[in-house]
């Protein structure tokens, strides 16, 4: 029996086109919605094995949909669907409890084939892009690769790799599973350290420092 999709995308041409590729004796595309106002509504009425959910939209993007449709429906497979190969897009994604993110020019069958699996109950595979970045943003980080005079703890180290990958204080707690006062605390302890200006600075001087590879 076919799993039960939602596909959430503003393009009407990529809507109909997944729909078209995803027809397959694995999966059937029930729903598709255009916004992401639309596809909270839509869960909230009809139940859905899968939802597979565009990354870039006007208004409410799919990271911001991902969070609201986690908040209501935390077993619910969330996939996130881009053009974009962003390891920023795919670290927020992974800290907002996406379920996996696939790139849009991933062959449909294999897209068939994930989200089978996925909403089967089974877990990404150990090669997928948001595996990866998960795995990056919870191991320790080398301290080697930071200079002596900036003295960075452990957690420090990890919350600056973070904010390198772009997230925001309440995706960095989430990430770390600890409060967004002390990812405050930590982010202030790690600009004063490193004499830097802003984020951004902290972040340009931790990829200098290889703290992504």
């Amino acid at each position: 029996m076919p799993i039960k999709i939602l596909v959430v995308d503003d393009h009407e041409v990529a809507r109909e086109g997944l729909a078209n590729l995803l027809t397959t004796p694995q999966t059937q595309v029930a729903g598709m919605v255009s916004s992401g106002a639309d596809a909270v509504e839509r869960l909230a009425t009809e139940e859905f094995d899968a939802v597979l959910l565009d990354v870039r939209m006007p208004q409410k993007d799919g990271l911001s949909t991902l969070e609201e449709i986690r908040s209501r429906h935390k077993a619910l497979p969330v996939i996130m669907l881009s053009t974009y190969d962003n390891p920023t897009y795919i670290a927020r994604a992974a800290a907002l409890g996406a379920t996996d993110y696939i790139v849009k020019t991933t062959a449909h069958v294999s897209i068939s084939t994930v989200l089978h699996s996925l909403a089967s109950g089974h877990p990404p595979d150990s090669d997928s892009a948001l595996v990866q970045i998960q795995k990056k943003m919870h191991e320790a980080v080398d301290t080697n690769k930071i200079p002596d005079e900036i003295a960075l703890t452990a957690r420090e180290a990890q919350v600056l790799r973070h904010i390198a990958l772009g997230l925001s204080n309440k995706e960095i707690a989430r990430s770390l599973g600890i409060s967004v006062e002390t990812v405050k605390e930590h982010v202030q302890n790690v600009l004063r350290k490193m004499k830097a200006n802003d984020r951004t600075d902290a972040a340009v001087r931790a990829v200098r420092m290889g703290l992504l590879d």
